[in-house]
């Protein structure tokens, strides 16, 4: 578990007052391109598309009001796409610095999509924020956590071409895994930002060692998510608890498990009618875990949570 202390005051902005445009721009002449979404995303993506999928375009991230380049986005779908079959929706790299996320999401289209897909109806988006991923941000060029916007209407292009994208290509939704981390620059960059863009104290949580998930307070299934966090821990290890029972500040309701209200809060994994819902936390700082791992993880929770919808 991640005991970093916490973080002195942000550099930009005043303590107590949020942020306004000009602290919007001095945040963004901070950020840099550190790795390329077109060669470790869609290049994959595009040189290896299974048999049993289609690849499709659902939107264009165009930032050019800020002097950023635009962005393609796109999807993997079910070609034989059977109503009578459940469907199942797969999105990664909500947040973009969460690599594994987005690579983990990658890797069971390698590996899965195909076998998975004679038996259900599969939609995949596996980078939802593509300057994110090249920047290695957890917020969009506005300064938004794509990950709050999921509304209608949503101010984040990533969170509404994605619900657009849900919306016209699998409108019952009956499975959502939403692939994601839990890192230690939440404390050191992501969290005191959030804090001086909102004129508030920094609220800081030491980061879980190990893999987690979040459920749903108003879906929350509990043997479903025992049944993943099961799977999960013959690939990598499952976080342990704080000293008061919680995970980032919230109460565990079982080992391994925390639930968060997904519609009200925004997130990704509230934008559906989903039966079951997740959304996977893993920690790619641990000494205890390689990005092989941090990966396979995020696979293997695909698979599992497939299983059990089958099952159910």
């Amino acid at each position: 578990m991640s005991t970093l202390p916490p973080t002195t005051q942000y550099p930009i902005g005043t303590p107590g007052t949020p942020w306004g445009a000009a602290e919007k721009s001095a945040w963004l002449a901070r950020q840099a391109i550190r790795r390329s979404y077109a060669d470790e995303v869609l290049a994959p993506l595009k040189a290896a598309v299974p048999a049993r999928a289609e690849l499709l375009q659902y939107g264009v991230l165009d930032y050019a009001r800020l002097g950023l380049p635009s962005y393609p986005l796109h999807a993997l779908r079910s070609r034989d796409w059977n109503p009578e079959r459940p469907t199942v929706l797969v999105t990664g790299g909500v947040h973009g610095y969460e690599t594994s996320g987005v690579q983990g999401a990658l890797q069971w289209i390698a590996t899965e999509f195909d076998r998975h897909a004679e038996s259900v109806n599969l939609l995949v988006l596996p980078c939802l924020s593509p300057w994110g991923y090249e920047t290695i941000n957890r917020w969009n060029p506005d300064a938004l956590d794509p990950n709050r916007q999921f509304r209608d209407p949503s101010p984040a292009a990533e969170s509404a071409l994605a619900m657009a994208c849900v919306a016209a290509n699998a409108p019952r939704v009956d499975l959502h895994v939403d692939l994601h981390e839990t890192t230690d620059t939440d404390n050191s960059e992501f969290g005191p930002a959030k804090a001086a863009r909102d004129g508030k104290a920094f609220d800081w949580h030491a980061i879980p060692d190990g893999f987690y998930l979040v459920g749903d307070t108003e879906r929350p299934a509990p043997d479903f998510q025992r049944a993943l966090v099961a799977a999960v821990r013959e690939v990598t290890h499952i976080a342990d608890a704080d000293e008061h029972g919680c995970f980032i500040g919230t109460p565990m309701e079982q080992p391994g498990v925390i639930n968060y209200a997904k519609r009200e809060l925004g997130l990704c994994g509230g934008m559906t009618g989903a039966r079951f819902v997740t959304t996977t936390e893993v920690y790619p700082d641990s000494p205890s875990a390689t990005p092989a791992q941090c990966n396979r993880a995020q696979a293997v929770t695909v698979t599992a949570a497939i299983a059990y919808l089958l099952s159910a």
